[in-house]
């Protein structure tokens, strides 16, 4: 997931030096959604909750 995370934060800033605002917004927008997922799944692995295999 950390991959998808660095990759689309590299689009979005290639895409915001290129001026394609749209394509950036969206590539930023989707990286933004992956860390509060990531974050979210290491909360619960942290507590316990969620058990990685």
């Amino acid at each position: 997931m950390l991959g998808w995370i660095l990759a689309l934060l590299a689009i979005a800033a290639i895409a915001a030096l290129l001026g394609m605002g749209r394509v950036s917004g969206a590539a930023l927008t989707g990286a933004k959604i992956l860390i509060v997922v990531a974050l979210i799944i290491f909360l619960l692995a942290a507590l316990g909750i969620f058990a990685i295999v």
